[in-house]
């Protein structure tokens, strides 16, 4: 009966770690078989994810010969440059996993690293990091899209207020003619009585004249819209005219 390799070690040699990183334990007897060094490996091999296996491996190779990946024989630590061509070669399973977690943060392979640790800290694919950079890459662009419509909104809820503003204005200020002949009539009305008398003579007010009315005016309520000498000339003037018309 074929006995399934331990998933952890102790240590490793290269070609043993590159497998287990790539996942492919159940293949390491037929990849053995299949390679003559575990320096250079083939370039193709009749086994599923062989290329990935490949890369592991001559990123192990390039942290032991960048001095990155402490490694020894049988699992002693000897840092002997001619052990770096030998079968003999071997990785402690602990400085591979401290180097695996500074230089590729985004690997937790099981053989290295726990259920727990590898939950905290879920693996990122090339295919999961480009998919999220797409989605990313379309949130911005709605986010985009939302902040032009909203400018857009804003721009026409701006000019309906100022519309809403002049069509306020406008109906405030219009005044039907019939309304304004009956203001005229009236504050002509007042007027004459104010400057008038009573049929035995006693005046019916203090102002002598027209000009004592708007002075009076002035003192009071001046700065008020409309009371100023020009208009109140002008509207006392067609109010009498009005008063005059009328009782002709």
């Amino acid at each position: 009966m074929h006995k399934e390799p331990p998933l952890s070690k102790v240590f490793y040699r290269p070609i043993e770690a590159a497998i287990r990183w790539a996942g492919l334990l159940r293949y390491k007897a037929s990849i053995l078989a299949s390679i003559a060094s575990p320096r250079c490996l083939p370039q193709t091999l009749d086994c599923p994810r062989w290329n990935e296996c490949r890369l592991y491996s001559e990123r192990i190779y390039d942290g032991i010969l960048n001095s990155e990946l402490p490694f020894g024989k049988n699992g002693i630590t000897l840092n002997d440059p001619e052990l770096v061509s030998s079968p003999d070669l071997t990785i402690r399973h602990v400085d591979l996993k401290r180097w695996m977690r500074t230089h590729y943060p985004e690997h937790r392979p099981g053989f290295l690293f726990s259920r727990s640790e590898r939950m905290a800290h879920p693996s990122i694919t090339l295919e999961t990091g480009q998919a999220i950079l797409l989605e990313r890459q379309a949130l911005q662009a709605a986010l985009d899209h939302s902040r032009r419509e909203m400018r857009k909104l804003q721009a026409q809820h701006e000019a309906l207020l100022k519309q809403s503003a002049v069509l306020l204005a406008s109906k405030q200020c219009a005044i039907s003619d019939r309304a304004e002949t009956t203001y005229l009539n009236i504050i002509g009305g007042m007027l004459t009585l104010m400057l008038g008398q009573s049929p035995s003579g006693v005046p019916y007010s203090s102002f002598k004249t027209q000009e004592a009315i708007v002075t009076a005016l002035l003192a009071h309520y001046g700065g008020t819209m409309g009371i100023t000498e020009r208009t109140l000339n002008g509207k006392f003037a067609n109010a009498r005219k009005n008063v005059r018309s009328a009782a002709a």
